[in-house]
């Protein structure tokens, strides 16, 4: 854990919004969405320093923002925001995006209601096991072919899975981007990155990964949920998973480039994770090359993972029918257009545990979403309920909101409560059907060790950066 930072005081700014003023070298406040039971311990947890160090990087604007889902992290908090202007020469760093580059949510609806799960729960977990491979190392359901189906994937990401039988094309028009950021260099990518991603397409990982079969056990907010194709008694899956190997490795090379650089480039930051370079330089131009084809990949990787579980529904249930409700990143550097100070410029936006939550009417809105605003998934800790989500007016922290529940407590503090063969047994008596290959890893993700996800998404509805539209109960998890 990295101890650099500046001091920290907190104020409140207003209802559920806490700043830290600038001091030393913060060029811009911190700013802190979050009740009081929601702020991380000062003492414990060094996310608080991350968002007061983050508002030092050259060319931020307005400010360093932080999710009410916040906790300690690489470099940046998880749940930090930032945007850098790249013509003010603004920086790209890797910490604000993270090792798992495009980590993110999908959700998939289905016409299967809980009811007709009734003595099949069983079997559709065991048949998702089977064809879902998780936890550390190769293993995907995709074995690519060599350098150039990599390259194309890399630069093709979801809708060059969909043109090899990975899904159908609606899918395509229901993902972040439509499935593929433009701007991917698969030659920043370096052979070790591309050694790890060969044989990982098509697969879950370990940590806190997982795919969960769930039920809508609310809805908040009818008409968006209507408008979502979603009712009480549904059956839906999240599937939360990223770029694996590949991205971690981008993120490594990355960061050691940078750090490498910035002497000669002319910046100092409070913590070497922090390590950046300018938006509009060859360390940054490369950096957002890779990083680009890692969430190319990430987006990928989910849309072979939506197809295994058509075929498992099938298998068991004899429905390929799960339409893709939306697909979206929580750890990506964009370049984004924003009003700031009252003009309209190119900003780099950071987003590490944060999801971008676009509001009714904004362009980048597929057309189903328009007057919704788009739909931001929220998954909760193992065994608590998630989250569907709307982007709202006015929106905030450039239209970003929280990523999950995000953590209170390391892995370790976690593994050291319960063992996982009685965290097991405890998730099924309340008829939550798990499928995990690590005891240990199961611990590690206790709910315990988590926010309160309830708490997380009534304060982002409160200080208006998205709005609840249904709650979604677990009644199957696969863990890596």
């Amino acid at each position: 854990m990295s101890r650099h930072g500046l001091p920290v005081m907190l104020r409140t700014d207003g209802p559920d919004r806490w700043r830290i003023e600038p001091t030393g070298a913060m060029r811009v406040p911190g700013i802190v969405f979050a009740t009081e039971a929601l702020l991380p311990d000062l003492a414990a947890d060094q996310a608080l320093a991350q968002v007061a160090n983050v508002a030092t990087l050259p060319g931020i604007v307005e400010a360093s923002y932080a999710m009410p889902d916040v906790h300690w992290g690489y470099g940046f908090p998880i749940g930090g925001v930032a945007a850098t202007d790249v013509a003010a020469g603004g920086v790209v760093s890797p910490g604000g995006v993270g090792f798992d580059i495009s980590c993110g949510v999908r959700l998939l609806v289905s016409p299967v209601q809980a009811d007709d799960l009734t003595g099949r729960l069983d079997g559709l977990m065991d048949e998702l096991d089977r064809r879902i491979p998780t936890g550390l190392g190769a293993g995907g359901v995709w074995h690519l072919g060599g350098h150039d189906e990599l390259s194309a994937l890399l630069t093709g990401g979801s809708p060059y899975a969909v043109a090899h039988g990975f899904g159908v094309d609606s899918d395509v028009d229901r993902c972040e981007d439509r499935g593929v950021l433009a701007g991917a260099d698969a030659a920043a990518v370096g052979e070790r990155a591309r050694a790890r991603g060969y044989g990982q397409v098509g697969s879950l990982g370990s940590g806190n990964h997982f795919l969960e079969v769930q039920v809508v056990s609310e809805v908040i907010d009818a008409d968006a949920a209507r408008a979502f194709g979603m009712h009480e008694g549904q059956v839906c899956v999240m599937i939360h998973c990223g770029s694996r190997g590949l991205g971690h490795q981008i993120c490594s090379d990355h960061v050691r480039v940078m750090f490498g650089a910035m002497g000669r480039l002319g910046i100092t930051v409070p913590d070497p994770q922090l390590a950046c370079a300018p938006v509009d330089s060859p360390e940054g131009r490369a950096y957002l090359g890779a990083m680009t084809a890692a969430a190319n990949f990430g987006r990928a990787n989910r849309q072979v993972l939506t197809a295994a579980v058509r075929d498992g529904f099938d298998a068991v249930l004899g429905t390929r029918r799960l339409d893709l409700l939306y697909d979206v990143s929580h750890n990506l550097a964009k370049l984004e257009r924003h009003d700031v100070a009252g003009s309209r410029r190119l900003l780099c936006v950071h987003r590490k545990g944060a999801t971008r939550a676009l509001p009714p009417g904004h362009p980048d809105l597929p057309d189903d979403f328009s007057e919704t605003g788009q739909p931001v998934l929220v998954p909760g800790s193992m065994g608590t309920a998630s989250y569907v989500l709307a982007g709202c007016q006015p929106g905030g922290a450039f239209f970003s909101a929280c990523h999950g529940s995000g953590r209170a407590m390391s892995r370790h503090q976690a593994a050291r409560q319960v063992r996982g063969g009685a965290l097991r047994a405890q998730l099924e008596a309340e008829g939550i059907a798990v499928r995990a290959a690590s005891a240990r890893g199961l611990a590690e993700e206790a709910p315990y060790a988590y926010k309160d996800v309830d708490e997380v998404v009534a304060t982002c509805e409160r200080t208006a950066l998205a709005r609840r539209v249904v709650r979604l109960r677990p009644l199957g998890v696969l863990k890596g």
